[in-house]
């Protein structure tokens, strides 16, 4: 009765809040023009039809980047695939990374629907999925519940449940009984398996973390080894990965302590959202930090056929930039771009992921990783505990809980062996394949489906 009661409200809340949801998207529309394009889709009216697709939703930019081995591999078994997004980010990562696919009608990227019977109706009708996998842990209400009403089973792909959202889900029992509405849940650990279980899921599967399964983008890291030498010379390059809001002043008090210490490491600073590009170069530029931009100093191509150079007289030593001395070489590069992210962490030694220092948790330590980058992490990683609590154990991977031990890591952390990490990595692949076989246990692929 609670869960029917509360159902109505929610509907309710959302056809009463579908203005300012619009002048919401209107907005942000104005900075991305993307949010208020294809604005049907969001009441369920999709141009595409696609029955039978897998259907895999994937709300922003790190959910996607994610599912893209597990996606490859259903469109290499012949699958058709339908992926639904929240945020532009998203929908761009994979209309460029699927481009070929939905080009030739084998893949569709769409807006996820408003939260509303009539809006997933449309949806159905449209792709009749045979599955839905739903990235990471996304709980939404009508979402589960019209899959469930239309026959498409839905689960949790990738799955983790977090330290901090199960203490707060414990004085919320109904969020308990949205993730008893899922088919299932494909988990990242064996302590996930547990905890998922512990609230009443069933049908549970330890897949991994597909993020291991991610493609290096070759010419990127073939980029930055031609132009480390140049941006570098001989310094030790620290790389801050997805810097968020909140941290700035603690991640640049530690750099300004690190260009003081013999090594004088060169630093690149990459800020989690493009709308805080021009504000960090604010913030470098008030520090007295020698500066130079990706966008204004690198050209603007880094494709797989063109290896880059500077548009800066590094001969002379000169860094002709925001905040550069012209006479002076420059200590920083901001990395004011989307999808180099492999870029700036190839050019590294050492990577501090973001995030870590405030309440949101810390972002992706993969992507270091996968390149047997040594990381650093700050004191909240409940967004990330798998795979952070086993890489800390495993040495390669460095917690700190102060700004004083940040500043000390970053020059004083001898980190692991290329190999120690490189052993930990391969040891943490292969969730794509595993994801498959249980979905192949669970019957959702064709009989004529081809085989990895």
């Amino acid at each position: 009765m609670k869960l029917w009661l509360f159902l109505r409200v929610w509907s309710l809340l959302w056809h009463l809040g579908l203005p300012v949801v619009l002048i919401y998207l209107w907005r942000r529309g104005r900075k991305d023009a993307l949010y208020s394009r294809h604005l049907a889709e969001r009441f369920g009216r999709y141009p595409e039809r696609l029955p039978g697709a897998i259907w895999v939703h994937a709300v922003s930019l790190g959910e996607m980047r994610s599912a893209v081995p597990l996606i490859r591999a259903c469109l290499d078994r012949g699958e058709h695939v339908v992926t639904t997004h929240f945020t532009p980010a998203g929908r761009r990562e994979a209309t460029r990374v699927f481009a070929v696919d939905i080009a030739a009608g084998r893949m569709a990227a769409v807006w996820v629907p408003f939260e509303t019977s009539w809006a997933y109706a449309g949806f159905f009708n449209s792709f009749r999925p045979k599955v839905g996998l739903v990235m990471e842990i996304e709980i939404w209400p009508r979402m589960i519940f019209a899959a469930k009403g239309a026959g498409v089973p839905l689960f949790m792909c990738n799955a983790q449940y977090p330290t901090k959202s199960m203490t707060r889900d414990a004085k919320l029992s109904l969020r308990h009984k949205f993730m008893q509405g899922y088919a299932g849940a494909f988990v990242k650990s064996d302590l996930q398996a547990e905890r998922f279980a512990s609230v009443g899921v069933s049908n549970i599967s330890v897949t991994g973390e597909l993020r291991f399964d991610q493609p290096v983008p070759s010419h990127l890291v073939a980029a930055a080894t031609a132009l480390r030498p140049t941006l570098s010379g001989d310094r030790p390059v620290i790389t801050f990965a997805s810097a968020v809001e909140g941290e700035d002043d603690l991640y640049l008090d530690a750099i300004t302590a690190a260009l003081c210490h013999p090594s004088r490491p060169f630093v690149v600073y990459v800020p989690r959202k493009p709308e805080r590009f021009d504000t960090v170069a604010g913030l470098l530029a008030a520090r007295g930090l020698r500066t130079i931009r990706r966008s204004e100093v690198l050209d603007p191509s880094l494709g797989a056929n063109h290896l880059p150079s500077l548009r800066w007289a590094a001969a002379e030593g000169g860094a002709h930039s925001s905040g550069a001395h012209p006479d002076a070489a420059p200590d920083i590069l901001l990395g004011d771009s989307l999808g180099e992210m492999y870029f700036y962490i190839a050019l590294a030694d050492r990577v501090v992921t973001g995030g870590g220092f405030t309440r949101h948790g810390a972002h992706n330590i993969i992507e270091p990783l996968a390149l047997q980058r040594p990381v650093i992490v700050g004191p909240e990683i409940q967004t990330i505990e798998y795979p952070a609590v086993e890489a800390i154990a495993a040495g390669v991977c460095l917690r700190v809980e102060t700004a004083a031990a940040l500043t000390a890591a970053l020059t004083d952390w001898p980190g692991p062996e290329p190999q120690t990490i490189d052993r930990f990595f391969k040891a943490h692949s292969g969730a794509t394949e595993r994801t498959l076989t249980a979905l192949q246990r669970l019957k959702i692929f064709a009989e004529n489906s081809q085989t990895l």
